[in-house]
């Protein structure tokens, strides 16, 4: 079973004009939430531990992972509204977004959740804007303490500023999580953002030395590389017509993490033994999986049979 904290929100894209304004199309998604629901649609366990609000969109959100099989028992319910992100695409379907999410559900989580993860975790998703807001990113941290060495933590920074403009508060949350991650996940334009100047190689060096043991940098057209006590691979992007980059990410988040399960290495010491042929077939794996989300409007992430 994995389990993946974090936020589930409305992705709320610009669909035009109208003679009065524009029209909008609203969708189900949210960092943690598509990774969620990533795994699910690829044949993989998984739960959902984040709070949810009690309201119209809410309950959408509840639905939404009801049927594709996300197991819900940890999501906490309660009457803060629903965080909206408004994307607009430039000319090459690269999102930006505004986030309106002060005071909602997603920010809010109690400890009292932590006592319903279920029996026979194997793995603990981290990332996005829920590790460093609110109540919320308090009781992640206090999960991650509590786990960490019993069970793989994946983190996956996912920056976004139009939530927390800080930097510091990025580094230092990532900092923090370097000796308590095994599988640790960031995209280049992360990892230069935070980072501005430093290399690929020199930080993957520090994040092994520190304690993880699988690191993963993805470059969006450039394709993908990674590091672990094996060494370093490499592999080219999946050539495909890009509708839009939402959801991409996540989906190589959750592709991952199926390949790992699928051959049993979900444990550190199976992450730090990987082969650098199995390294390669790993990311070309979840690489291919982004491309088909690519492939597609918004975050709709590929089924195991597409793969």
């Amino acid at each position: 079973m994995f389990v993946v904290c974090g936020e589930a929100l409305f992705d709320v894209f610009s669909a035009g004009d109208t003679p009065t304004g524009m029209a909008m199309d609203a969708r189900v998604g949210g960092s943690p939430f598509n990774v969620a629901v990533g795994l699910a649609r690829l044949a993989q366990p998984v739960c959902f531990l984040s709070q949810v609000s009690q309201g119209f969109l809410g309950e959408r959100l509840m639905k939404t992972l009801q049927a594709e099989g996300v197991n819900t028992t940890t999501v906490q319910r309660s009457e803060a509204p629903t965080t909206l992100s408004l994307i607009g695409l430039d000319t090459k379907g690269v999102p930006s977004y505004s986030f309106y999410g002060e005071g909602c559900a997603d920010r809010l989580l109690t400890p009292d959740a932590l006592a319903t993860l279920p029996d026979g975790v194997r793995a603990i998703n981290f990332g996005s804007f829920a590790t460093v807001v609110g109540p919320t990113s308090v009781t992640q941290r206090m999960l991650v303490e509590r786990e960490y060495q019993r069970t793989l933590i994946a983190y996956d920074p996912n920056i976004r500023l139009n939530v927390e403009p800080d930097l510091e508060v990025w580094r230092d949350q990532i900092e923090w999580m370097l000796p308590h991650t095994q599988l640790l996940k960031v995209s280049e334009e992360d990892l230069q953002l935070v980072m501005p100047g430093i290399t690929r190689a020199a930080f993957a060096a520090g994040a092994l030395a520190k304690g993880v043991k699988l690191v993963v940098v993805t470059r969006g057209g450039d394709g993908a590389e990674a590091w672990n006590a094996q060494g370093a691979v490499s592999v080219p992007p999946v050539k495909v017509t890009v509708i839009d980059t939402v959801g991409a990410g996540d989906t190589f988040q959750a592709a991952l993490l199926t390949w790992l399960a699928e051959r049993d290495a979900v444990s550190g010491a199976a992450l730090a033994g990987l082969s650098a042929d199995a390294v390669r077939d790993a990311l070309g794996f979840a690489a291919r999986a982004a491309a088909i989300t690519c492939s597609r409007r918004g975050a709709d992430m590929p089924r195991r049979a597409e793969l």
